[in-house]
């Protein structure tokens, strides 16, 4: 038998015990944090060194989702225990996303300090988020073909060109929606003149349409199109191989092709989220990443190297050439544009 003094005295020592180990035992807990990233170049970086880096610094681990597309995955998903913590994809999607409650209106730099440091671009009223990067839509065209260099959108609709320009299936893909738009601008009132736009869009034809970026990559480097609507760094990423291929911004303007993060409102960890995006904003990091597939940082401070500074957005006035369109009234829209667009061109 042991003394009731003896008793209490072991069982305080075990509470003690007890509440001593407690916070330890929570704080060998790692926490994930669940994202998604682009694939390619961009998503090998990601995953070799710019991850791996954030994991070290915050204790923590990266589960990133590469196979695209995210939005259906999150909309499957409960708001209260989304599939992603941190949601990166472009503005057209993140609109989306927003309307559904599935991602938050803004954020600032409460939430993430490196704000105070990027474009108004960055955090405009056309951006749910904060856009970490942008490319500039405009033209490539090969060297080798004859052609005189664009200067204007309207220089894709030459008679010469029939057959030999490409664009994107405007019901899948951001590049043709904005394209469209650009369309309105052009020939008609502005970026919502969707009537100007269909009779524009009917003129392009026969026009060359993929899916994706990288199949456009594709028909320029085959030469099996002359010139095409595409994304800067979609020329620029092959530098180092001398194509014969030239990227020009149109002289009425270039739409923005912005990569956007956002954060689910359901997040279990909102606070190592908010860290991951401003971890991304990080000058280093930018320029790191942008050097690497030419992307034009949202950060200000970012000094990019000669040869990428020269030719990507990084002052004051090369961001004000950037038109952003105002995805909002496009979803509220989409259906019905699918409908017309799907019509013209199969007509």
């Amino acid at each position: 038998m042991i003394s009731r003094r003896k008793a209490l005295r072991t069982a305080a020592g075990l509470a003690a015990l007890s509440t001593a180990g407690a916070p330890a035992i929570l704080h060998a807990q790692t926490k994930t944090l669940k994202i998604t990233t682009w694939g390619g170049k961009c998503g090998d970086i990601m995953k070799a060194t710019v991850l791996p880096a954030f994991e070290k610094e915050f204790k923590c681990t990266v589960s990133a989702d590469q196979a695209f597309p995210y939005v259906p995955k999150l909309q499957a998903s409960s708001k209260n225990d989304p599939l992603y913590d941190v949601l990166h994809t472009n503005s057209n999607e993140q609109w989306n996303c927003f309307t559904e409650g599935l991602v938050m209106e803004k954020i600032t730099a409460k939430e993430v300090p490196n704000v105070v440091d990027v474009y108004p671009y960055a955090v405009s009223d056309k951006i749910v988020g904060v856009t970490i990067f942008t490319s500039a839509i405009g033209l490539g065209f090969r060297t080798d073909k004859g052609l005189t260099a664009p200067k204007s959108w309207k220089d894709l609709a030459d008679p010469k060109l029939a057959g030999a320009r490409g664009s994107y299936i405007i019901p899948v893909n951001s590049l043709g929606q904005c394209n469209l738009m650009m369309l309105g601008k052009i020939y008609g009132k502005g970026l919502q003149d969707l009537d100007a736009a269909y009779k524009a869009l009917e003129a392009l034809k026969p026009i060359k349409l993929v899916d994706f970026t990288g199949q456009m990559e594709k028909l320029l480097l085959s030469g099996e199109v002359s010139m095409a609507v595409i994304h800067d760094s979609g020329i620029y990423r092959y530098d180092d191989q001398k194509p014969p291929l030239e990227y020009v911004s149109p002289s009425e303007g270039v739409m923005a092709l912005e990569q956007v993060l956002n954060v689910t409102p359901g997040s279990k960890v909102k606070e190592l989220a908010f860290a991951y995006i401003d971890y991304l904003l990080r000058p280093d990091v930018q320029k790191m990443l942008a050097e690497a597939v030419w992307y034009s940082p949202a950060n200000k401070k970012v000094k990019l190297d000669a040869k990428y500074d020269a030719r990507l957005l990084t002052t004051e006035a090369k961001v004000a050439t950037l038109i952003q369109p105002d995805w909002k009234w496009y979803n509220e829209r989409k259906e019905d544009i699918d409908g017309r667009v799907t019509k013209i061109l199969k007509g």
